[in-house]
């Protein structure tokens, strides 16, 4: 194995749903919970949570749709991390061995994400995956987050790296609206869920879609 043979110097991993297969396990029942307590009554199912983070994304849909309070905003923070501090997702099968195979290569992993950095790092260490180089999560002031490109404009400036050297694989639409403000690859994660108009958007907008980690893989490596 050689440089030769890495396509891209950097792998840009979103958390939830591209390396994690978090939002079922975690997100959306840290989200009834705080909806049992605060609006009851109320409820949306996990395809119409997946849906709502892929757009408009989840503040934009709590604070528009919902119209949740600044009070009610900071309790739904406050019941999230306390769900998300006991829970540990686990890793996609096969995700593992992709970053390894990255690092053997003598590329970097990177990710940017709507998590907390600190999570982040605990998923990372309890499934046993290696740790990022750079890690940029919900902790970054708001008008920094996806989909503004400010964390690929630091990977780039910290790393020297091109827009061609790195590769975003995102499951939702903020990821690839970062990607495409600075001309960065994009490759579509669909494998860790099942939502008609999501994938139809993604097949259509992404010339690089998966439905397995295994597909990824072999077009980083295999091909």
């Amino acid at each position: 194995m050689n440089r030769e043979k890495l396509k891209y110097r950097c792998l840009v991993l979103d958390h939830d749903d591209t390396v994690m297969d978090s939002t079922r396990l975690i997100h959306h029942p840290a989200f009834l919970e705080f909806l049992r307590e605060v609006r009851p009554g109320t409820s949306i199912s996990l395809e119409a949570y997946f849906r709502m983070n892929f757009h408009p994304g989840f503040l934009e849909y709590c604070e528009e749709t919902m119209r949740l309070t600044p009070a009610e905003l900071d309790r739904e923070l406050t019941v999230w991390k306390g769900y998300v501090a006991t829970h540990v997702p686990p890793a996609f099968p096969g995700m593992k061995a992709l970053m390894e195979e990255q690092l053997k290569r003598g590329g970097h992993i990177a990710v940017i994400s709507h998590s907390l950095r600190e999570n982040i790092l605990r998923d990372y260490q309890e499934n046993g995956l290696p740790e990022p180089s750079m890690v940029f999560g919900w902790d970054l002031p708001r008008e920094q987050r996806k989909p503004s490109p400010f964390a690929l404009d630091r990977l780039m400036a910290c790393m020297d790296l091109a827009p061609e050297d790195m590769l975003v694989v995102d499951d939702l639409k903020p990821g690839y609206d970062m990607a495409r403000t600075r001309g960065v690859p994009f490759a579509a994660a669909g494998w860790a869920y099942d939502v008609p108009e999501i994938r139809a958007y993604l097949q259509e907008n992404c010339p690089l879609y998966f439905d397995r980690v295994e597909g990824l893989y072999r077009y980083l490596f295999e091909e």
